[in-house]
């Protein structure tokens, strides 16, 4: 089993962190109070889904985190990872956020650091990796923490892609963050053979991809796309939902759909496909 202690200075994006862990297929705990890790770490063996593990622990334990003995009692090895930043860049963060530093609620957060520093200082000495996140974007972390420990090789590469293919006669998906309207390519609902299949037949994808029209939306969509599936992931985006529109959601919306679940499969990005309105008359 894999298990990594996500620690350091708050406000030093231990949030971001442990979201990305998640991300890479940790089971992830926030605010692990230390003694418990042992018969945490217990209850995910007995389980046959859960072989990496992610937790937060940092001050917020108290006195319980000032005792380090809990680290030699594990029975598997522990990476630790160390956030921290510099103490003009923590303060902006408290000032963004409009918190409290935890070390010091009624107080100054200069002072709040200074104590967490001095508190924290043990553990950074114990851990493994130990980041400054001062002159680093929230991406530019998620992709650190990818290098060092997906253990698939992924290293952030990969967007969970989700097709949606729908009628605009039944409205706009709420969720989707790219909608392509394909109501210019010839209809098959016009063709009485077709008219009651849908897009999963190949009678029907045969018919819209019988267009020149067709492939030459296809190129120009595949290569927009295959430009911004990059971008997105340097953004720190791991989640991208492309709707596809014609007008019942039944023919034209479910073959392109289909077509592109390819297109990024072939890509090597993670795919689903919904094909939300194609049973409705």
């Amino acid at each position: 089993m894999n298990i990594v202690i996500i620690t350091g200075l708050s406000g030093a994006g231990k949030t971001i962190a442990m979201h990305a862990f998640e991300d890479m297929g940790y089971y992830c705990v926030d605010n692990l109070p230390p003694q418990l890790l042992p018969k945490f770490i217990e209850l995910c063996e007995q389980s046959v889904n859960v072989d990496k593990v992610a937790t937060v622990m940092d001050i917020r334990g108290g006195q319980f985190f000032d005792q380090l003995e809990f680290l030699t009692a594990l029975s598997h090895p522990v990476q630790i990872l160390f956030l921290e930043a510099d103490d003009r860049t923590l303060v902006a963060r408290f000032k963004e956020s409009r918190r409290n530093h935890p070390l010091t609620p009624d107080g100054s957060v200069e002072t709040g650091i200074d104590l967490e520093r001095e508190r924290m200082s043990p553990m950074r000495a114990r851990s493994d990796v130990i980041l400054d996140t001062t002159a680093i974007t929230a991406a530019q972390l998620r992709q650190k923490l990818f290098a060092l420990f997906a253990l698939d090789g992924t290293q952030g590469k990969l967007l969970n892609i989700s097709l949606i293919s729908f009628g605009f006669k039944y409205g706009l998906p709420m969720d989707a963050d790219l909608v392509f309207d394909i109501r210019f390519l010839p209809n098959p609902y016009y063709q009485e053979a077709l008219r009651d299949l849908t897009g999963l037949e190949p009678a029907v994808k045969d018919y819209v991809m019988g267009w020149t029209l067709t492939h030459q939306f296809l190129k120009k969509v595949k290569d927009l796309l295959a430009f911004l599936v990059p971008c997105y992931i340097a953004e720190g985006k791991t989640q991208l939902i492309i709707a596809v529109g014609c007008t019942g959601g039944k023919h034209r919306s479910v073959t392109i759909a289909n077509i592109l679940a390819t297109f990024f499969t072939d890509l090597g990005q993670n795919v689903s496909t919904l094909h939300r309105d194609m049973d409705k008359s």
